[in-house]
């Protein structure tokens, strides 16, 4: 089965309302973010990042991920999980990595099958982005230690709703993820 690591929404100014508790959560959760990255990019998981475009109607993803580290609240986070050489990335006009952009031909270019996502925020970006996976016929595994959220509570929830209903996995790690045997989710 090809997988590919699907970062929704991490690189982030946290220049927003929920922005200190979003902060918060990011570096708690850095070391799970790192980790994942960190795994995909050593066995050879295509990375994909998709990210809010914010005010940015320009499509230069690399501007946006450079004004974010220079001039962004967690640039420091971001320098840390920011894409290589290579790795695709892709602007978004709303909550779904999947609403009004090129992903679904890029995962068919790339041949993937199944989806790893992390990023922020669980709650909104990451379990919509599932949620259109799922209804798109991909199997999808959110890396729970991987992701970051403006508020636990509906993260809790909406991870419930993601799991139970739209048919997601749940994982603490992208080894997890891939390790599960007969996996269908």
């Amino acid at each position: 089965m090809r997988d590919a690591l699907l970062l929704v929404d991490l690189i982030n100014t946290f220049e927003h309302e929920d922005g200190d508790a979003l902060l918060a959560s990011f570096r708690e959760r850095l070391p799970g973010m790192r980790a994942a990255l960190a795994e995909a990019r050593s066995g050879q998981i295509p990375v994909i990042y998709v990210n809010d475009q914010g005010s940015r109607w320009d499509g230069d993803a690399l501007g946006l991920v450079r004004s974010t580290i220079d001039e962004g609240r967690g640039g420091d986070l971001i320098a840390e999980l920011r894409p290589e050489q290579g790795e695709r990335f892709i602007l978004k006009p709303r909550y779904s990595a999947f609403d009004h952009t090129s992903l679904v031909l890029l995962l068919e270019e790339l041949g993937i099958e199944r989806l790893l996502l992390a990023g922020a925020a669980t709650e909104g970006c990451v379990v919509q982005s599932s949620i259109d996976a799922r209804e798109l016929g991909y199997k999808v595994t959110i890396i729970v230690s991987a992701c970051a959220t403006n508020d636990e509570r509906l993260e809790r929830i909406s991870l419930q709703y993601a799991e139970q209903v739209a048919g997601a996995r749940l994982h603490e790690n992208l080894a997890a993820a891939r390790d599960e045997p007969g996996d269908s989710g």
